[in-house]
C-alpha cells in the first residue's frame, strides 16, 4: 500500500472516497443522475412484481450494473478528458467503448424484467 493506512482506516478512508465519487457523479452526471432517477422509481415496482427473493434480487441488480456500468464509463472520460482536449483515435475508441458497455448494460433491464414478469 503506497499509503501506508492498514486495517479499519484504510476502510473508512475507501468507503470516504466512495462516496465522494459518487456524490461527484450525481452533481456533476446528467446521464447517472437520469439512470439513478429512473432506478429508484424502478426499485419498488421491482419489490411489488417480483415473485420472491431472487426474482426481486435480479430485478434489482439489473438497475444497480446500470448505475455501476455508467460509473466505469464516467471514469473512463475523465481519465481520457484529463490526458488532454486533443483528439485522438484511441481516446475516442475508450470512450465509445464505454459508451456501448452502457447501452448494453441498458439493453438488459428490459430484457431481464420481461423474462420475469412474463415468465
Amino acid at each position: 500500500m503506497a499509503d501506508g493506512i492498514k486495517g479499519w482506516a484504510r476502510l473508512v478512508r475507501a468507503t470516504k472516497v466512495s462516496y465522494q465519487g459518487l456524490g461527484w457523479a450525481i452533481r456533476q452526471e446528467e446521464a447517472f443522475r437520469i439512470e439513478a432517477g429512473v432506478a429508484v422509481l424502478m426499485a419498488p415496482l421491482a419489490l411489488w412484481f417480483g415473485r420472491g427473493g431472487l426474482q426481486k434480487a435480479v430485478m434489482l441488480l439489473s438497475l444497480v450494473v446500470v448505475l455501476i456500468v455508467e460509473l466505469l464509463n464516467t471514469g473512463i472520460e475523465v481519465a481520457i478528458d484529463r490526458i488532454g482536449p486533443e483528439r485522438h483515435i484511441l481516446s475516442g475508441r475508450a470512450k465509445d467503448l464505454g459508451s456501448a458497455a452502457v447501452h448494453l448494460s441498458l439493453l438488459q433491464v428490459p430484457l431481464v424484467w420481461g423474462l420475469i414478469l412474463f415468465d
